[in-house]
């Protein structure tokens, strides 16, 4: 922590205040990721309504759900990971040139695959799929020089969620759609979500109520966590291979069950007077109700789409857990207080409406494509604050404790 302190330091005086960018892993990519964010949702909507074609070749569906995914969520992974590792390590971040290529190759496949009508969907394949391999092996290499072995676990996930990167072209190319590597896709970072959140939200949420003398804390991680985990997991894993089997339906309610009273256990209910800390509780909530969806969705398909847990862990867990975490970790790295904002607060409001608005359109074909767009002006509007607020923040230098206030 000292060493990541130090590194955070040393972009201040004498060094150019854009040089800030490229200190840490945090910064370009929670910033090119709420920028492509508001990007790419724009270009969805606008190819919606017929102002324009999206990526020839590939098919607008396919890159929308994979811009979401891939472009977004691996954004928000490698900004995480890149910044979590020297804290587990013990060493210095990767940072400068080497973390400059790494922004570099992920923005240049988000340029590719909106140059496919000149090129071809090949080039942006190719160049895509090499980003999460080098996260990984960046990962890796530090975890194993720092010999952290016990945290070598999430890469297992960034495994899966590189060969999902790779299985959604190929199926793209071969059929034209991607619906078990998408499954693949959003299991990874679920995942990602019940592990790396599941010790997130209750450290956070006990440090937050110790400090208010809450007589009630969190819940530690214990054998309940671990069984919930295992069973989730399965559960996800028959997802992918099949869907609409009774059995993953089956495991979906029970997942459902155990991952609401595993929130349960965080005590969320008692740190609603802070923002920061209850928008980790409501994003995760995504998760059980995505369970539960699904769930639903497999034994009665007449009364609910069978996309709902998609959209449940894609727009609500994934969207609204990833900006808590942002927000978050922004505000701890920069120096500021570990506080909302009232603009941080309107922030969460959009993005929680654009989760229920995504999950409404599913329920109400009648209404679709106006709660569609709903939900696609919210989701714009929220990463788009987050920009407001949050960018100056990726560009400058930490702030010293006396000048956090």
């Amino acid at each position: 922590m000292q060493r990541s302190l130090r590194e955070e330091r040393g972009t201040g005086k004498g060094r150019a205040p854009g040089s800030a960018l490229f200190s840490y892993g945090f910064r370009p990519f929670f910033l090119g990721a709420s920028v492509w964010a508001v990007i790419a949702m724009a270009l969805w909507i606008g190819s919606l309504v017929g102002a324009w074609q999206l990526a020839p070749g590939y098919g607008a569906l396919a890159w929308h759900a994979h811009e979401m995914l891939f472009g977004y969520g691996s954004a928000v992974v490698a900004g995480f990971l890149l910044t979590a590792v020297p804290n587990w390590t013990g060493r210095l971040p990767v940072a400068g040139w080497r973390l400059i290529l790494l922004f570099l190759l992920w923005c240049a496949a988000r340029v590719a695959f909106l140059a496919t009508g000149a090129t071809g969907p090949l080039p942006a394949v190719v160049i895509d799929s090499l980003f999460l391999p080098c996260l990984l092996f960046a990962m890796a290499r530090e975890i194993m020089a720092g010999r952290n072995w016990r945290n070598l676990k999430p890469l297992a996930l960034i495994v899966l969620l590189a060969a999902a990167d790779i299985g959604f072209h190929a199926e793209v190319l071969s059929t034209g759609t991607a619906s078990a590597a998408s499954r693949a896709g959003v299991a990874a970072l679920i995942g990602l979500i019940m592990l790396i959140g599941g010790r997130l939200v209750p450290s956070f949420t006990h440090t937050w109520l110790l400090r208010m003398g809450s007589a009630r804390l969190s819940v530690p991680f214990g054998r309940f966590d671990l069984a919930t985990l295992v069973l989730s997991g399965a559960a996800l894993l028959l997802w992918i291979v099949r869907p609409e089997a009774a059995a993953t339906g089956v495991l979906f309610l029970v997942a459902a069950t155990l991952q609401t009273v595993r929130l349960w256990r965080w005590a969320g209910v008692h740190a609603w007077r802070e923002p920061l800390v209850l928008i980790l509780h409501l994003g995760y909530a995504f998760v059980p109700l995505g369970f539960l969806l699904g769930g639903i969705s497999i034994f009665a398909p007449h009364a609910l789409a069978g996309t709902a847990a998609m959209h449940a862990w894609t727009v609500g867990a994934i969207g609204v857990m990833t900006l808590a975490v942002m927000t978050r970790a922004t505000r701890g790295h920069t120096g500021r207080g570990l506080t909302a904002s009232a603009l941080t607060i309107v922030t969460y409001t959009m993005i929680i409406a654009a989760s229920v608005l995504r999950i409404a359109a599913g329920a109400f074909p009648q209404d679709y494509g106006g709660l569609l767009e709903l939900a696609g002006i919210a989701w714009i509007a929220a990463f788009g604050l987050f920009l407001i607020e949050y960018a100056p923040m990726f560009l400058r230098p930490r702030l010293e404790r006396g000048a956090a206030g």
